[in-house]
């Protein structure tokens, strides 16, 4: 990067943490800590939900997904708004009336102390760990991208947000996210205006559309019903809902957003805010990396993105036949431009018959190129086994350092650390606020002075930090950085969701029960997970880990209203 982008970069990140420090410093109980004195307005809640929900993970994966499979991942966000209908009507008000701290002290008023520890330390492990996710994965592809050592690259991310989260608490995380979620939708919106703009003078917007259309890149809507498809409309609108459901509603780092706010209003419209917007803000995203796509079909992308490994390759005694497959894939390449264009002429002659011939010449040569570069990754697997050969996540950085003029590169980088701060701030702030209240307070040090509690609030948040970052330094990458937090979350939500449904919705079954119903619903979900990734679990029991959530709720409803039974017997 230049010295202008790095300024840029460097800058962005030191306004962003010294404002959340000088703004929200002195906090003086656990009130104001833990929730920023209740004084949150609306449109600050539903920010601060979205700055959470959108990680660094967001903003590297999705144009990513978008360019390999097309728009159909927006499906997974169908089921968000009715879930936040949901959460508004049933769950808000009861958190308020109890005043609580944390969405698991509702449950020891409902159940017992060892129904509320359960789901606390079921949330703990959960974000626990998807907090070292969301430092390590966007540091795996900047270190790469910036030729930064990847444990340094962990150090930084998590000792910036260790820094203003400690110090100011849950208003230092809303108050951050703000001005995070301007550098990051800003940032990423400049990018797409960008991409459109540097398409061939003789390829407009519209032929863009075409282009994008006819290669299949956006079918935003699949009716077909499969357990082991993770993204159609009937995924998203129910085992997504359940994983919606479950974040916004049982998750401290989302529920710690909007307890902030100054009245049950203001929370409802937070939530509903976010509702509303996340859908088109992940379309927007999505729409830019299938805009990446229809660039780099004029401008021949690299055949292997992460440029580290690809390197090893040319460097090693593969390199001959790496050249070879190279080579290939540039006649490919030029073939398929040079056929898209006729493609376009024909589309806009409307001429259906030359319309479906070209097409059908357009998608073999991609089908070529595509197996031409799984034939690289073959290369890199044979040359480092342990290597990581999905480069989905590196596709739309590479197309930022390649192509995006000086000030842009530091802006978009800056966008990718953002976002990582800001949904880390989250986790952090959250899962100190559980260790404290449902944990530290409630069961092992009851009597403490409030100044005591305040101290331990950022003890914990330091601690949890800490641990991020250590798991960031000892983790390994997942198939998609994306899918991995989605992932994580499935093993575990649907249980802590179960929890909260039977808490309010199954009066009849007691504490007892529903103990002991989550704990065979999440060793349920944990052997079904594992009979799918090695490929043993019958017909019946093979589906997307989407469907964990409602597998793990269901589970814990139906074993705790037959273990009620028992108990009443």
């Amino acid at each position: 990067m230049s010295t202008i982008d790095w300024i840029v970069l460097l800058g962005t990140l030191a306004f962003i943490v010294i404002y959340g420090v000088w703004k929200t410093r002195g906090s003086k109980n656990l009130e104001s800590y833990l929730k920023g004195d209740n004084d949150a307005k609306w449109w600050g809640i539903g920010v601060s939900i979205m700055a959470t929900q959108a990680s660094a993970i967001t903003f590297l994966s999705t144009p990513g997904q978008a360019y390999t499979d097309g728009m159909q991942f927006l499906q997974f966000y169908f089921g968000l708004p009715i879930a936040m209908i949901i959460l508004s009507v049933t769950f808000i008000p009861i958190f308020y009336k109890l005043k609580v701290f944390t969405a698991y002290e509702f449950l020891e008023n409902r159940f017992d102390l060892k129904t509320r520890s359960l789901a606390a330390i079921l949330f703990l492990v959960q974000r626990g760990l998807a907090a070292g996710i969301t430092i390590y994965a966007p540091a795996i592809i900047l270190s790469t991208l910036l030729g930064w050592n990847l444990g340094l690259t962990n150090v930084f991310i998590g000792v910036l947000v260790i820094v203003y989260t400690v110090s100011g608490g849950t208003k230092a995380v809303t108050q951050t996210q703000k001005q995070q979620m301007a550098v990051m939708m800003g940032g990423m919106i400049l990018a797409g205006i960008m991409v459109i703009s540097m398409l061939p003078q003789d390829i407009g917007f519209t032929d863009a559309l075409h282009i994008a259309g006819k290669m299949e890149k956006l079918e935003v809507v699949s009716f077909d019903f499969d357990f082991n498809d993770r993204y159609n409309f009937w995924s998203g609108i129910t085992a997504a809902l359940f994983l919606f459901m479950s974040y916004f509603g049982t998750d401290q780092s989302q529920v710690q957003r909007y307890l902030s706010g100054k009245s049950i209003r203001e929370s409802r419209l937070g939530l509903m805010m976010n509702g509303l917007l996340k859908v088109p803000m992940q379309f927007i995203i999505l729409f830019i990396g299938v805009m990446v796509f229809v660039f780099y079909q004029f401008n021949q992308p690299p055949i292997f993105f992460n440029q580290v490994e690809k390197q090893k390759v040319e460097q090693s005694i593969y390199a001959d036949d790496f050249n070879k497959i190279k080579e290939e894939y540039s006649v490919v390449f030029e073939e398929k431009k040079t056929e898209l264009r006729t493609m376009v002429e024909a589309v806009n002659a409307e001429d259906e018959a030359a319309i479906d011939e070209s097409k059908a010449k357009v998608m073999a040569l991609q089908q070529r190129g595509n197996e031409l570069r799984e034939e690289t990754k073959d290369l890199v697997k044979k040359l480092n086994p342990k290597a990581e050969t999905n480069d989905k996540d590196y596709i739309f950085m590479t197309y930022v350092m390649n192509y995006l003029p000086v000030g842009m590169v530091g802006l978009l980088f800056a966008v990718m650390f953002s976002a990582a701060m800001s949904s880390t701030a989250s986790e952090l702030n959250a899962l100190a606020s559980t260790t404290t209240i449902d944990l530290y307070k409630r069961s092992v040090n009851k009597n403490a002075a409030e100044t005591h509690y305040l101290k331990s609030s950022k003890w914990f948040t330091f601690l949890w930090g800490t641990l991020a970052i250590l798991f960031a330094t000892t983790a390994s990458l997942f198939e998609n950085l994306i899918q991995a937090v989605n992932y994580l979350g499935s093993i575990f939500y649907g249980t802590i969701l179960g929890i909260f449904v039977v808490a309010f919705y199954v009066k009849k079954i007691k504490g007892n029960a529903v103990f002991i119903a989550a704990i065979l619903a999440e060793f349920s979900v944990i052997t079904i997970d594992l009979l799918n990734r090695y490929e043993l679990a019958p017909t019946w029991l093979q589906m997307g880990y989407l469907w964990y959530n409602v597998a793990g709720c269901l589970l814990v409803v139906l074993f705790g209203y037959l273990l009620q039974l028992i108990f009443k017997k």
